[in-house]
């Protein structure tokens, strides 16, 4: 599978990697917790035993299956990480077809366990890549769905802002995202249009760790997704879970 590629203005390309996935047919597989069944209480013993009362029922968990079928035009993606809270805002307006796979990802769990393996710091600041799932089956079902270009909106990949990963070949967006560490505006007359902008816990993504550089290998992630990761890169950091936040 081809690495995904950023060309860099000044001199080097710089490698943003889309091993990617999109599901064309949608399918409402989220594994959403179910809510769980309260106990039955225990009756008090009486001479004259009391009806058993009804399990309390609990509330309805809010879970894939409770958000709308289509993404609404803007909503907030909550990430809990080891370094604490990352929170996107995502528009429509600016990458349709890219926000509406993002939002379908989210639903069904795609990043909960996801590492963040490619963190570039040298020689300038630039960005936090992430987005292959840590199950190797579960990846395999998305790494070559694709999603179509959307075209460009004049945003700018600035500090913040959230793109997809992908090739230079069209239409090769799929499931890996990137967190832009400085300005990197350069990127979007190449096509990377943000789709999301970190509205809180930049501070968290400045933390993520980077002594591994760009060293994870994508194809062993791939096939061997996180059992190989934590042996032989364990301090990379991680998303624990991603939630739909409607506004």
């Amino acid at each position: 599978m081809r690495k995904p590629l950023i060309l860099t203005a000044a001199a080097a390309c710089v490698l943003l990697a889309a091993c990617s996935s999109s599901n064309e047919s949608k399918k409402e597989e989220a594994q959403a917790p179910s809510a769980a069944a309260s106990p039955t209480p225990t009756p008090t013993p009486e001479a004259t035993p009391s009806p058993t009362p009804e399990p309390k029922k609990e509330e309805p968990k809010k879970s894939a299956s409770a958000l709308p079928e289509k993404a609404p035009d803007n909503f907030k993606v909550n990430m809990d990480t080891s370094k604490g809270m990352i929170v996107m805002a995502c528009h429509k307006a600016w990458s349709p077809h890219g926000v509406d796979h993002l939002y379908d990802l989210v639903k069904l769990h795609f990043y909960d366990g996801a590492r963040f393996f490619r963190v570039v710091r040298t020689p300038r600041p630039f960005m936090v890549q992430f987005g292959i799932n840590g199950d190797p089956a579960t990846d395999k079902v998305w790494a070559n769905a694709n999603i179509q270009d959307d075209p460009l909106t004049g945003r700018m990949n600035t500090r913040g802002m959230v793109s997809y990963g992908q090739t230079s070949m069209p239409n090769s967006r799929s499931t890996q995202l990137f967190i832009n560490y400085a300005d990197n505006s350069f990127l979007a007359s190449q096509g990377f249009p943000p789709i999301c902008e970190v509205t809180s816990g930049m501070e968290a993504a400045d933390q993520i760790y980077d002594g591994y550089g760009e060293r994870p290998d994508q194809g062993l992630m791939h096939t061997q997704g996180n059992a190989y990761l934590e042996r032989e890169f364990p301090r990379l950091d991680y998303i624990k879970k991603a939630t739909i936040v409607l506004q």
